[in-house]
């Protein structure tokens, strides 16, 4: 009975290792198991960025920059009689009238007769706004807008002088009193147009960073 019992504990004895290593390996394969779900890689959306793990919206690139106002007074490179005839031959071609009176072609300076570059209510309060400061809040119905251009041209030595470009901006309303002109403050578009024609005309190429003007 002795050596029955015996063998019953050795038996069990060299059976412990055993069944502790199976348990040992079910953990392991239970570990990798839970290791690889956790590992997972990121979801690939393919060829489709705009979404998910990808770049993302990008707003506002490609966009054409906003070109900075010119410099006014700008320093012109030319001879002070060639600066002068090329503001006149400039004012005529864009269809504004030298005021003769009000000039002083001696001192180096041109104005310009009052210029409407824009005529109807449907399109005047538009149009008034990209050259005059307009607030929201008035409520007048605007019929036309024109400006009038002064030019003083100061030499700085034989081959260059300083050109000043001011621009007068009005709007115009029709009431039952009939028209009234009201002096706005300039956004200094009619300036910088002017300007930048001037720079071509004289030197014979568009100011920097900027294309060749329009006619």
């Amino acid at each position: 009975m002795l050596r029955i019992i015996t063998g019953l504990l050795l038996l069990l004895t060299c059976s412990l290792p055993v069944l502790a290593q199976a348990a040992k390996g079910v953990d392991k394969q239970n570990e990798r198991v839970r290791d690889s779900g956790s590992e997972r890689n990121p979801a690939n959306n393919g060829n489709k960025t705009d979404t998910g793990a990808g770049r993302g919206f990008d707003f506002g690139r490609g966009r054409t920059p906003e070109t900075p106002p010119l410099a006014n007074p700008y320093r012109l490179i030319g001879r002070r009689d060639v600066i002068i005839k090329a503001v006149q031959d400039l004012m005529r071609d864009r269809k504004l009238v030298v005021d003769e009176t009000a000039s002083k072609f001696a001192d180096g300076i041109i104005v310009s007769q009052p210029f409407t570059f824009i005529k109807g209510a449907v399109v005047s309060e538009a149009e008034l706004s990209r050259y005059a400061e307009v607030t929201s809040s008035d409520s007048r119905a605007w019929t036309r807008g024109r400006y009038t251009l002064t030019v003083e041209i100061q030499p700085i030595d034989g081959n260059a002088a300083n050109v000043a470009v001011n621009a007068k901006l009005e709007g115009r309303t029709d009431g039952a009193t009939g028209a009234e002109w009201t002096t706005l403050r300039s956004t200094g578009l009619a300036e910088d147009n002017f300007l930048d024609g001037l720079i071509f005309a004289v030197t014979g190429a568009a100011a920097p960073g900027r294309p060749i003007p329009q006619p």
